[in-house]
């Protein structure tokens, strides 16, 4: 199972399972920072320029899956960070308090870390089909519920288990959709003077 520098286990054997695409794919299956940011790393944006920026790992997008010749781990510059509300793990659906400090249900974790930001990359960097033993590192995240986080850094739980959102984490989402109920209650003008 994957680890952190720090020793603690990540929740997944293989953090690449969990991509769909990355953030820098475009709908037409370009790769944005090829186009955008290139003068960062010229070789790679050479290269993707001869092919009109297409995504090495995606492909034809007319196709079905990534028809492309990379794989994500190929990819030098690839992150993904998940945009889904809900805990991977146990399903939980975020519920926030816009204006508290309450603890948000809710908290990114990583897959995997970036050594560094790709708009920081010092010199070339590697690519698919190159013969070094490169060790390309990417920023791969998903939600977590804060129950699910603790149990997987505990070195016990897997992304994979089938879980149950624990009953602390539903009665804290119970508690904040009972706090937006009441919020969007209607109030009209005499009750409110009334009760003033």
């Amino acid at each position: 199972m994957e680890k952190t520098d720090a020793g603690t286990t990540v929740g997944v054997d293989d953090p690449y399972a969990y991509v769909d695409r990355c953030d820098y794919c475009t709908d037409e299956g370009r790769c944005r920072f090829a186009v955008e940011h290139g003068d960062r790393d010229r070789d790679f944006a050479e290269v993707l320029s001869e092919r009109e920026f297409q995504c090495p790992v995606v492909g034809d997008p007319d196709e079905t899956g990534l028809s492309g010749p990379w794989d994500w781990k190929d990819c030098p510059h690839m992150r993904a960070r998940n945009r889904e509300r809900e805990c991977v793990r146990c399903g939980l659906e975020e519920r926030r308090s816009a204006h508290t400090d309450d603890r948000p249900l809710l908290e990114e974790h990583h897959l995997s870390y970036a050594d560094g930001r790709p708009d920081q990359a010092d010199g070339p960097t590697p690519t698919a089909g190159d013969e070094t033993d490169a060790q390309v590192s990417h920023e791969i995240t998903v939600y977590l519920c804060r129950w699910c986080h603790a149990k997987v850094h505990d070195s016990w739980a897997n992304l994979d288990d089938p879980a149950s959102p624990a009953l602390a984490a539903l009665a804290a989402r119970e508690e904040r959709r009972s706090q937006e109920r009441a919020e969007l209650a209607f109030e009209s003008a005499a009750e409110r003077r009334k009760d003033g």
